[in-house]
């Protein structure tokens, strides 16, 4: 049953070309298909399972963002998603993005060069002892504290009043279905991809999606629209290009998320 709860760049280098070939070939063979007469399904489906395309700009990508270096000159690195928190101020990421907190800024919905819900600089990260000690890839899951950089589109208000903010679920099946939006370093878009996941072990998830390339770390993994983990983990998320992983969230990242929500 799955509970829901209350509410440290990427080392990863990775090819991104095969699912973007994947989803042009499957768009030419219904424009051919269209031609000839023949009925194809809706251009506005979801894709199939295991194709990596560009994410809609709906609401739930709009809670989703890039992590910059110093402001959106820096260039991205990483990606992070709202997650609900009593204070409506928590994003989620992997640790591994979080080791310059005082020069990182979140852009959430960040997408062709704009930062339409404006600029977050960090105000406090909640990080396991295990990765600060050790880089343990188990307790790859961080949660950090956000406050407008300089008023912009919040106004004042905190951000989840402004995009929303993801359900935080724990005790997901072993073949959860799960969806991962998430920035590749050099694409200005977010990526989407959808697929069953397996454990690689008791405490790594495993899911097969192409181009999930460096700065897609921090990628929220989403089962039914709640967060269930983030990409990195074992070996930083993932070193071939068609293979992602992501720590399973115990009850470390369950008290982190819980610490974050409550101090914020």
């Amino acid at each position: 049953m799955i509970q829901l709860l209350p509410s440290r760049p990427d080392r990863r280098s990775r090819a991104r070309a095969r699912g973007r070939r994947a989803a042009r070939i499957l768009l030419a063979l219904a424009a051919m298909t269209a031609l000839l007469g023949v009925d194809v399904p809706d251009a506005s489906a979801e894709p199939p399972l295991g194709v990596t395309v560009t994410a809609a700009a709906d609401a739930a990508a709009g809670r989703v963002g890039a992590l910059f270096a110093g402001g959106l000159d820096g260039g991205h690195f990483c990606t992070a998603s709202v997650v609900r928190s009593q204070d409506r101020d928590v994003i989620v990421t992997a640790a591994h993005c979080l080791g310059s907190p005082d020069t990182t800024y979140f852009a959430p919905g960040y997408r062709d060069g704009e930062a339409p819900y404006g600029l977050w600089r960090l105000t406090g990260t909640y990080v396991a002892p295990g990765w600060t000690d050790g880089e343990d890839p188990d307790e790859d899951i961080a949660f950090a504290t956000v406050a407008p950089a300089d008023g912009g589109q919040a106004d004042g208000r905190r951000i989840e009043d402004v995009v929303g903010g993801f359900p935080v679920a724990a005790q997901q099946p072993a073949d959860a279905t799960v969806s991962v939006v998430g920035y590749p370093s050099g694409d200005e878009s977010p990526l989407y991809c959808a697929n069953t996941t397996t454990l690689f072990s008791e405490t790594q998830r495993r899911i097969e999606c192409p181009d999930l390339s460096g700065g897609t770390s921090g990628s929220p993994w989403l089962v039914d629209g709640a967060l269930a983990g983030v990409l990195g983990g074992y070996e930083g998320g993932g070193t071939v290009p068609e293979v992602s992983y992501s720590a399973v969230m115990g009850d470390q990242a369950v008290e982190l998320y819980r610490e974050a929500s409550d101090n914020g």
